[in-house]
């Protein structure tokens, strides 16, 4: 399936359609906090689209070849316009990633990676030296990913929104 995927900017109309996949994704994942506990961040998942006209920001989606919506990431080409806690917004030369979530028919299809992986290739044509990210207990199918992809736990990264603890990783862009 890996070969359906067609990763791409956000278009206006999806705008609604991804904020829905993303308030059901991060709802249903064991141990993270519900749309009650945490309901700010449950508007800023259902209005991801609206981050795309952000100053150095572009939310990618993932599609399949019947042109279903197969999931979303934030990409950051300047971390401070990340909006993460702690002191990855002051980081240089650093690409963010943020709020990747994949419907749950897709998983296992390589969609994550795959937009992880433009993410990164991203980062490089931007000519940053890192890409950082952040997630939680809650998400440890996305560590496993991450850490096949390079990435590393980056506790000077870590914060805590809430009451719930966030981890930072960080992949380090080789030029050579």
């Amino acid at each position: 399936m890996k070969n359906e995927i067609e990763i791409r900017p956000i278009q206006i109309g999806e705008y609604q359609l991804l904020g829905q996949l993303m308030v059901t994704v991060y709802s249903k994942l064991d141990g993270f906090p519900t749309p009650e506990e945490q309901p700010d961040y449950y508007k800023m998942l259902a209005n991801i689209g609206s981050l795309h006209a952000q100053r150095d920001t572009t939310v990618l989606v993932a599609c399949a070849a019947s042109g279903e919506l197969m999931g979303g990431v934030v990409y950051f080409s300047d971390m401070a316009m990340c909006g993460s806690g702690g002191t990855a917004t002051t980081e240089k030369n650093a690409s963010g990633i943020r709020l990747l979530g994949v419907a749950p028919r897709f998983r296992k299809a390589g969609v994550g990676r795959a937009l992880t992986a433009a993410c990164i290739q991203q980062a490089r044509s931007d000519g940053n030296t890192q890409v950082i990210l952040h997630t939680t207990q809650a998400m440890q199918n996305a560590w496993k990913l991450y850490a096949t992809m390079g990435f590393n736990r980056s506790a000077d990264l870590d914060f805590t929104q809430g009451a719930l603890p966030v981890f930072g990783f960080r992949l380090g862009l080789d030029y050579t």
